[in-house]
């Protein structure tokens, strides 16, 4: 038995699988996101191992979490995860990080966006968009393609538009056209850009009210910082930002998994 027992939270999401390890003390010992590719058992693997602090082996991991898209897609041989929705992490995470707040999560991901109500440290409500990559990852990426531009380039693209265009579209297909066609006919590419990092914030606030505190979270947050001034612009007051947004779904999964020792 490890002296200094981990616990994993593993977050298999369907773009990017995020591990983090906690003490006893939980406190964090190790991060790491990788693509998720096809293999997603390899995927969580190589994150897990990666994750592992200096001297550490994957036997110090005492209890583990899986959760997201490919939940049910992991196993270990001497450890047997618990299936925990992304749902429950988030709001075990929120609880965690803002304790004694009643929350609205914002958690925008590669293919979906989910808003979650958190009430007394417990989930009270969510919902999520409806089929649709117009308030997701995906739609920045679909966006990157068609303007052959790098996605790591887009935040600061966007950061140089004085004047945003306003995107009619709903549709990701349709709105990459209309944005293609209107930088044709004149428009700057800077202010179409952050016109789709507004059209992104808008198809978000219209899934459920946002009340109260708002947290913010998923990769989307992580590398696109211009979107949290839209939020606090849409919304008319400072949203939260977990110190790892990318990371607070996998935050959540290894609290549940150092509980679930005690």
């Amino acid at each position: 038995m490890s002296l200094n027992p981990l616990y994993a939270g593993i977050d298999i999401g369907s773009s990017f699988t995020k591990t983090i390890l906690l003490n006893q003390n939980k406190e964090i010992c190790g991060t790491n996101v990788d693509f998720s590719g096809v293999n997603l058992q390899l995927a969580a693997e190589k994150t897990l191992y990666a994750a592992l602090p200096k001297n550490s082996n994957l036997f110090d991991v005492k209890k583990m979490v899986c959760t997201g898209f490919g939940r049910n897609n992991f196993f270990l041989d001497h450890i047997i995860p618990s299936k925990i929705t992304e749902i429950s992490c988030s709001a075990k995470a929120a609880s965690f990080t803002y304790p004694d707040k009643t929350l609205t999560i914002i958690d925008i991901g590669g293919q979906d966006t989910k808003i979650i109500k958190v009430r007394y440290g417990k989930r009270a409500n969510f919902k999520m968009n409806r089929k649709c990559a117009a308030g997701t990852g995906t739609f920045l990426e679909e966006l990157a393609l068609k303007l052959r531009v790098s996605s790591a380039d887009l935040n600061s693209l966007a950061n140089n538009s004085s004047n945003p265009e306003n995107i009619s579209s709903y549709c990701t297909v349709f709105a990459g056209t209309e944005i293609l066609t209107r930088i044709r006919e004149g428009a700057k590419i800077e202010d179409m850009i952050r016109g789709a990092y507004h059209s992104i914030v808008k198809r978000v606030i219209e899934i459920d009210t946002i009340d109260d505190d708002v947290v913010v979270t998923g990769g989307v947050v992580a590398h696109n910082p211009v979107i949290i001034d839209i939020f606090n612009e849409e919304l008319g007051k400072t949203v939260l930002v977990p110190p790892s947004p990318q990371f607070f779904v996998a935050l959540g999964a290894a609290l549940f998994a150092l509980e679930s020792d005690s």
